[in-house]
């Protein structure tokens, strides 16, 4: 195997890495929680809470998991924005030998009845803002146990009443709900305190996460994360930060923001687990487009890392607040989960003095593939190089590699690679080739120095703010709007978000209006997989065969 792009590794930053130097997530965890015990772990609307009371909290949810007759390997969902209940289930999930399923807490009802049922999930911990959504479906799922947290639960009795009354009577957040049975967040880990916990024995090629990603089918499949992966996957992104961590004076905590949501991999693994690895602290945002919110908050710390999309990147920088901000404690922003645009990199550079490096990955890998070396001081446009222990090459639709400058698939082998989609082997077939390489279905080329950069995109998936849209969901979801006859998904170029969903249509009904369109696609897809062009034709471009040709609905 040669591997072209090791010869521009910054110095220090190693070929490989031991995966095996942990067997398991939760053995890399209780370390940390050992050797990090008095030092804040988060930082959560003025509250610090340390690494020593999320291995005890975590303990305690571990012991009320594994005594409500769950059984090692059982699946057990987050839905939840960023609050220090998060890591604190994870934690617990984890330490009980159950996998943890990540679940967007915007989902309307339709997909988060779908992830439950896939995933078999038979517990659930949930935020109250968004339980009504799950009352709407709790009859058709198999998750029995419902554990309720509401914003305020670790900020203290004082506090944390004022912030739960603000929530729930001023601004109004949370919707009337019926969860008969469903147990407090705070009353679960009481209970769990005065239980026994067992510790299960955990191997790396045991299941930690299922992590939701779209499907070319139309419903999200469940990409299966050992816990093997996610090690690896830490252990590649700490080796590969060393050069700008290095610039972080000695004995100083690595502080990290963590506007990512955590139910997304890229701030489950980059954030929550880098930092519980390291023994740094995060910044916990829950709501990150409220720039003018993260800002106000920012301003009250320092901070040394900061991953995050192209959006949020953008918005804050554009913001008159920005200024209010020390930004000078910043070693280095990760761009990920969608392309850095090269306004976006040069205004954060201008503004920050630390540049913008971006990386690449999925959910199927962990998420991290490649990324620009961490001490880069340019914008170079492209997705940087493989990370330590991985390899990549660029396939043509036969399987077989492209030369040195020339496009083609991008695909991807490395321990952080998943071990296929849950209860899949069909899906799981089509993206694995026989000597264990993930095809992406992204085109890209790699210059003679081993730098990749994306030129294409082979399926038809629409990444709109860093999150997958699989068109066939939401024509899926059009396709059951009484009066469409036909319809089609495209993704179309967008100045904020990279991309936008536009859907074209074909009335069945001469009365089908922009706003019942609207209307039933808020019902039915959360906010991001929602059209923002609606466009109606009296007919689709279709090929001999009678396939409708998205590209040709791009312009």
């Amino acid at each position: 195997m040669t591997r072209p792009w090791l010869a521009q590794y910054p110095a220090g930053v190693p070929a490989d890495i031991d995966s095996s130097a942990y067997p398991s997530l939760v053995a890399l965890m209780e370390e940390s929680f050992r050797k990090y015990r008095d030092l804040p772990a988060y930082k959560f609307m003025g509250k610090t809470i340390t690494f020593g009371q999320v291995d005890d909290l975590s303990r305690a949810f571990a012991a009320w998991l594994q005594g409500q007759g769950l059984a090692r390997g059982d699946r057990v969902a987050i839905m939840m924005p960023n609050v220090p209940q998060y890591p604190v289930a994870v934690a617990g999930i984890l330490r009980a030998g159950m996998v943890v399923v990540n679940v967007n807490p915007l989902y309307t009802p339709r997909e988060l009845e779908h992830q439950l049922k896939d995933s078999g999930a038979k517990a659930i911990v949930i935020v109250e803002v968004v339980a009504s959504t799950l009352q709407q479906v709790m009859s058709n799922v198999p998750s029995k146990k419902v554990v309720l947290a509401a914003m305020g639960d670790m900020l203290g009795l004082i506090k944390g009443a004022l912030v739960n009354h603000v929530v729930r009577n001023v601004k109004k957040m949370v919707p009337p709900f019926q969860l008969p049975g469903a147990l407090k967040f705070n009353d679960v880990i009481a209970q769990g305190a005065r239980m026994a916990y067992t510790a299960p024995s955990i191997g790396p090629d045991d299941i930690a996460v299922l992590q939701y990603t779209g499907g070319t089918t139309g419903v999200s499949k469940g990409a299966v994360l050992l816990h093997r992966n996610l090690v690896a996957n830490i252990l590649q992104a700490e080796a590969w930060y060393q050069p700008a961590l290095k610039k972080i004076p000695p004995g100083e905590q690595v502080v990290t923001v963590c506007a990512l949501p955590l139910y997304h991999i890229f701030g489950f693994n980059t954030n929550m687990m880098l930092s519980m690895r390291m023994g740094g602290c995060n910044i916990l945002i829950p709501n990150a487009r409220d720039t003018p919110g993260v800002l106000k908050e920012l301003a009250k710390h320092k901070f040394h890392s900061f991953p995050n999309v192209n959006t949020l990147f953008n918005a804050m920088a554009n913001h008159p607040d920005f200024g209010n901000v020390d930004w000078s404690a910043l070693k280095i922003s990760v761009g990920g989960g969608m392309a850095v645009q090269q306004g976006t990199a040069k205004l954060w550079l201008d503004k920050t003095g630390c540049p913008i490096c971006e990386g690449y990955g999925l959910s199927e890998t962990s998420p991290s593939a490649s990324c620009n070396p961490v001490d880069a001081t340019a914008y170079s446009g492209n997705i940087g190089l493989p990370m330590p222990g991985t390899d990549m090459k660029l396939l043509d639709d036969d399987g077989n590699e492209v030369p040195v400058g020339s496009a083609g698939e991008i695909a991807i082998k490395g321990p952080q690679v998943m071990a296929g989609y849950w209860q899949r082997p069909d899906e799981t077939a089509k993206v694995m080739t026989a000597d264990g390489y993930f095809r992406t279905g992204d085109i890209g080329v790699m210059d003679e120095r081993g730098y990749f950069k994306i030129v294409d995109r082979k399926k038809d998936m629409i990444l709109v703010s860093g999150f997958n849209v699989y068109p066939n969901e939401v024509e899926d979801v059009l396709s059951t709007l009484p009066g469409v006859l036909e319809c089609a998904a495209v993704g179309v170029p967008d100045a904020k978000a990279g991309e936008a969903v536009k859907v074209v249509i074909v009335k069945k009904d001469p009365n089908l209006s922009e706003a019942d369109v609207r209307a039933h696609c808020e019902a039915n897809l959360t906010g991001y997989k929602r059209p923002k062009v609606v466009e109606f034709r009296t007919e689709l471009p279709k090929s001999a065969v009678g396939k409708i040709l998205r590209r040709e609905l791009r312009g």
